[in-house]
């Protein structure tokens, strides 16, 4: 990233630990991906998964809330993350970049993984809200 600068300003972030899993997120808005004159804005959003707990995990799927200006929702599940289903040891991350189309140019995202345990218990972990929005747009 040879502007990382400039992109980091217009980043947004969220956190969220739940059970010992932290979940951090980091979302970009996609100019080369978007065609504003035709209502499409695309957006890549950087996740990291960190198992903070004494207990090894496996991510098993995944629920999604995205939820654009003029209030439509689009929920989006599935099966682990980008085709995987990550085992983390504790004290074990695991990173993955993904990206979403939106209508309008601003947005909300916002989830939760669903895990077990080495011993078999199931559990969610929260995405927390974060922004989806174009560097220049006045909210």
């Amino acid at each position: 990233m040879q502007d990382a600068k400039h992109q980091q300003l217009h980043a947004s972030t969220s956190e969220a630990v739940t059970n010992n899993i932290r979940v951090e997120v980091e979302s970009q808005y996609a100019p080369e991906r978007s065609q504003p004159f035709q209502s499409e804005w695309f957006f890549y959003y950087t996740i990291r998964i960190t198992n903070e707990g004494g207990e090894t995990v496996q991510l098993i799927s995944r629920h999604g809330i995205i939820t654009d200006a003029t209030a439509h929702v689009e929920e989006v599940r599935g099966p682990g993350v980008i085709g995987e289903q990550p085992v983390l040891a504790p004290g074990e991350s695991f990173q993955y970049t993904s990206g979403c189309h939106l209508r309008t140019s601003s947005g909300v995202m916002r989830g939760s993984y669903q895990m077990v345990s080495e011993g078999g218990s199931h559990f969610d972990i929260a995405i927390a809200p974060f922004a989806l929005h174009e560097p220049y747009t006045v909210h």
